[in-house]
């Protein structure tokens, strides 16, 4: 197991730049009090603050990446995300209640390269999916992620297939599968799990696409506008469902699954 998350002194904003105390940040849910961007939560943080309290249960908290390709560097680079973020790899799973309701969770975790899907957060993610289907469960998804892990090449890229393989079974099962894009959400994330929840909200300003403006505009030959990417233009064009801020975000999920809970009472 990697050491637990320690709260820092002080906290940089990532847009003003300014300097906050970490207690300060984290009673405001990493939104900052000087120009209010939503900084990005750490995974435990973001559980706690949209789970019914001591409802958590993880699962496979120890799994890490053995370095499959023996890729140069990466070794370190794992190391310093363990120490960065206290957690062994780039999501959290489990069970918790939301407002009462049982669910399955997952959480990326930012600290932890970005959120990058590897394979060992490619195992745990399609693992819940699959746990969920057996046990009839709903499951709550936070997305926060710069894409497949590319130190993992193919076998990175394979978990866009497994995973969503996984969410069309228990979709197929007739589960409620809902999921919040945070800033950033882009890559392979967005190009498989990311966007297949039943209900898709965002964060506020989040970024979420699939390549950069400046990688698309080369391929197309087009301009594209401005904010193209953000979450109020995917809203707005009809890519989500909602966008909800972080503090309504309990609440949203509570009534969304008791929703789910009455329908299926209803079906039997």
């Amino acid at each position: 197991m990697s050491e637990k998350y320690t709260l820092p002194e002080t906290v940089t904003c990532e847009k003003c730049k300014g300097q906050v105390s970490g207690k300060d940040m984290a009673e405001n849910m990493y939104i900052c009090p000087l120009c209010g961007k939503y900084n990005k939560l750490p995974a435990r943080q973001r559980i706690a603050s949209v789970t019914d309290s001591e409802s958590f249960k993880e699962f496979w908290s120890g799994a890490s990446t053995d370095d499959p390709l023996r890729f140069p560097g990466y070794g370190e680079k794992l190391d310093k995300s363990k120490k960065a973020s206290g957690e062994n790899e780039g999501v959290v799973c489990g069970t918790a209640k939301i407002g009462g309701n049982t669910c399955c969770i997952f959480v990326m975790e930012p600290k932890f390269m970005m959120g990058s899907m590897g394979s060992v957060v490619g195992d745990k993610l399609a693992a819940l999916f699959e746990y969920a289907t057996r046990r009839r469960l709903p499951v709550v998804g936070y997305a926060a992620s710069g894409g497949a892990r590319m130190q993992e090449g193919m076998v990175s890229l394979m978990q866009m297939a497994k995973v969503s393989g996984a969410v069309k079974l228990h979709s197929d099962a007739g589960l409620f599968y809902t999921v919040c894009l945070t800033d950033p959400t882009t890559g392979g994330v967005t190009a498989s799990f990311a966007m297949l929840g039943d209900m898709i909200i965002a964060e506020p300003e989040a970024l979420i696409g699939f390549a950069g403006k400046r990688v698309i505009e080369q391929v197309t030959g087009e301009k594209l506008p401005e904010g193209f990417q953000s979450a109020e233009f995917k809203l707005e064009n009809g890519f989500l469902d909602a966008i909800v801020k972080r503090e309504d975000q309990r609440k949203f999920m509570s009534d969304m699954l008791s929703l789910h809970s009455a329908a299926q009472r209803r079906r039997r």
